[in-house]
């Protein structure tokens, strides 16, 4: 396990960032600009984006926020919690994933586990991940980590990935996070 992400090896997964969780989610707000950003970024640096939908039905999609930065990008309907059983989930041959979504303690936690036990290095970005209580949020993120995944941030995450300045990702990724 590197410990660093690297852009030849990774995959961004965003779990479950949906309308209906946007008045009962703690810190929504922030939690779907981030998942933006990473969108971005993952897109500007040819990263694979995996994205999923919670029973969409009754959840909504995929919020604006994040949707608008993930043209030609398939949406991964799903009923399970673990987006790693989604119907359709794939790295793409990545075997490191960076993880940002909702709800931190349930699906984005399941599926890090998942990831985990398929032998994937997991980065998971906190402040793109929330639950309705900050509890919860706290035991998911401590759970992983004691579980083998890294927690990192939007920033952190984005830079490890660019690895250098000078170069035109760089400068985009510099502008993402200001």
């Amino acid at each position: 396990m590197s410990r660093v992400l690297d852009r030849e090896r990774a995959a961004l997964v965003v779990v479950d960032v949906q309308e209906a969780f946007r008045p009962a989610v703690g810190e929504f707000d922030t939690v779907a600009a981030n998942a933006g950003v990473l969108a971005q970024g993952a897109r500007a640096l040819g990263l694979p984006v995996v994205v999923t939908e919670q029973y969409p039905k009754g959840l909504g999609e995929t919020v604006p926020e994040v949707a608008e930065h993930l043209d030609g990008v398939a949406r991964h309907p799903k009923t399970v919690f673990s987006a790693a059983r989604a119907d359709g989930f794939d790295l793409g041959g990545r075997d490191q994933a960076l993880v940002c979504g909702i709800e931190t303690h349930v699906c984005v936690q399941q599926t890090v586990q998942d990831l985990l036990d398929a032998g994937v290095e997991v980065h998971v970005a906190a402040d793109a991940t929330s639950s309705r209580t900050a509890l919860n949020r706290r035991l998911g993120l401590e759970k992983m980590e004691r579980s083998g995944a890294w927690v990192t941030s939007t920033e952190m995450a984005l830079f490890e990935l660019v690895g250098e300045a000078g170069t035109p990702e760089f400068k985009t990724i510099q502008a993402l996070v200001k």
